[in-house]
């Protein structure tokens, strides 16, 4: 499974989180690190749906980057 991860860098770390998995978070020093501990953290969450007897949601979501003029 492939799901879109929303990363964003803040002043002092990087945070990322998964649309299609709401609550399914990471924060990380560096870029690196914030992705293997969000691949972690939806492996995790994944896992507990199905413990849970749980739907595991698809991937759905999905991304574009837009061009706009500067102001």
């Amino acid at each position: 499974m492939r799901y879109l991860v929303v990363v964003e860098k803040g002043p002092k770390s990087y945070g990322a989180h998964v649309p299609d998995l709401p609550g399914c978070i990471a924060v990380g020093e560096t870029k690196e690190e914030v992705l293997r501990l969000i691949r972690e953290a939806i492996e995790f969450h994944l896992e507990g749906l199905k413990q849970d007897g749980q739907p595991v949601p698809p991937p759905a979501s999905t991304s574009e980057l837009v061009e706009v003029r500067a102001a």
